[in-house]
């Protein structure tokens, strides 16, 4: 169970790359900012989270190296399920759940059913196309169940954000933790729904009556805002923490990369409001991490509510909403002493349990996928040329060729080849190439060690094998 969450979180990395500069754009598309209406175009990223995971989970789970059928069966598999559910019930929204759930069955059916043969007649349709045509049939019945399910817990999800408003300081924290909580279900638009735009109601000067909490802020009540002043305190400063958090947990060797994905990551969060790029990077991997992050995310509104501190936002909790709406909020510079306390709050939080529990978000992954696990030291390891190329064919060479070789990649230092017949890989010639070691997994897995250049001797490697 371990690896399949970490594969999957390794799977959801996929389409988070695009999130980052999506949410930046599309902050910078509002009429406060730049107010350049082509930039909204970037939205389109969020609104199709559900679409994406689905694509990235199906692609990074299926077992093959061509991503593009897993990648195709993923698609189907969330619109088929998309539209079933409008069908049977508009008003359903899984969001990133059903998301993770269609990329899930898609790459199951395409690992169980990617070789089957149909008889003569329908040969077409067989092999690697058959689950797509699998997949639809499945996420049809897929489909009627989640209808028949999924209401009772949107229902359930509106009931109890009513009863929120009477609980004071405990309400905040109830909304807080269940906002993020939720959130990997879809059902935190329920909530969020509920309390952002029917909570409450406020008479304008105008005479106009307005209800939500964003909107009653947004119109001067001077009650409204304890339930939006917490989100500042996370997505400025508790989100960049944890990212600061998971780089500097990193192994050294995957700093530089982790670095890059955390700092985009929490740039957006603190620009444009947009966690998720941060959280979905350890979600899965690790729920006992997103528990407490849902936990603190309470904790920071309860904080506020107690301390008489109100403030709101339009779009999300961003600094630049921040400073925006200050001067309609309520103790609202107080945010910021209190943002640094639970930054380093997260970040401490986080490095400990990242580091002492060894849990394996970005940075901190295994390098195998099978058999021996790497030495940290080899990243230390020089060839002691740069004929990469003539290394790669000779080291093909010397496992057996092209014939013998039936699945091949690497890790950050070594390359990892399946060989059919072990007995036709040449050890002692495969070391003269200038490789360091060769370690003979089992009677077909076999790893290269050849340091840090792995990834482009790999290149390649692939080079020659589709000579």
């Amino acid at each position: 169970m371990k690896k399949f969450m970490q594969n999957l979180g390794k799977s959801m990395l996929i389409p988070i790359v695009a999130m980052p500069i999506a949410g930046i754009l599309f902050r910078l598309s509002a009429e406060d900012l730049l107010n350049i209406t082509l930039f909204q175009a970037a939205g389109v990223i969020f609104e199709n989270m559900d679409v994406l995971l689905a694509i990235g989970i199906a692609m990074g789970l299926a077992k093959t190296k061509d991503r593009g059928i897993p990648a195709l069966t993923g698609y189907l598999a969330i619109t088929v399920l998309n539209q079933g559910l409008t069908l049977m019930n508009p008003n359903l929204d899984m969001s990133v759940f059903g998301g993770v759930i269609s990329g899930l069955i898609a790459a199951a059916i395409y690992n169980r059913f990617k070789d089957t043969e149909l008889p003569a007649m329908f040969s077409f349709f067989g092999g690697e196309k058959w689950p797509i045509t699998l997949i639809i049939l499945i996420m049809i019945p897929v489909a009627g169940i989640f209808s028949l399910i999924w209401p009772y817990a949107q229902a359930g999800i509106d009931s109890f954000a009513q009863a929120l408003v009477g609980m004071g300081a405990f309400g905040i924290f109830l909304f807080g933790f269940l906002n993020r909580f939720l959130l990997p279900f879809g059902l935190h638009h329920v909530l969020n729904t509920y309390i952002y735009f029917g909570l409450g109601s406020y008479e304008t000067p105008s005479g106009e009556v307005v209800t939500g909490e964003i909107t009653r802020f947004l119109n001067g009540d001077p009650t409204a805002g304890y339930f939006l002043g917490g989100f500042f305190i996370v997505m400025i400063f508790g989100v960049p923490a944890i990212a600061l958090a998971i780089t500097r947990a990193a192994y050294k060797r995957k700093k530089e990369k982790t670095k890059a994905l955390m700092s985009s990551g929490g740039l957006t969060s603190v620009i444009a409001g947009l966690t998720e790029p941060i959280e979905f990077t350890f979600i899965f991997t690790s729920p006992l991490l997103y528990f407490i992050h849902a936990v603190y995310t309470g904790l920071a509104g309860a904080t506020l509510y107690l301390l008489h501190i109100r403030h709101g936002f339009s779009w999300g909790g961003s600094v630049i909403d921040y400073g925006l709406n200050l001067g309609i909020a309520e103790n609202g510079i107080f945010i910021l002493p209190i943002g640094l306390a639970f930054g380093v709050l997260y970040y401490f939080t986080f490095y400990f349990l990242i580091t002492k529990l060894n849990i394996p978000v970005i940075g901190r992954e295994k390098d195998e996928d099978f058999g021996t696990e790497s030495d940290e030291a080899e990243q230390e390891l020089e060839l002691s040329h740069s004929k990469y190329e003539y290394m790669a064919k000779k080291v093909l060479e010397n496992v057996g060729g092209r014939e013998n070789v039936t699945d091949y990649e690497n890790c950050m230092t070594r390359l990892r080849l399946v060989v059919d017949d072990m007995s036709l890989v040449d050890e002692d010639n495969i070391k003269q190439t200038g490789a360091h070691g060769v370690v003979k997994v089992d009677d077909h897995h076999v790893q290269i060690i050849v340091g840090p250049q792995a990834n482009t001797i790999m290149t390649e490697f692939k080079k020659q094998m589709e000579k």
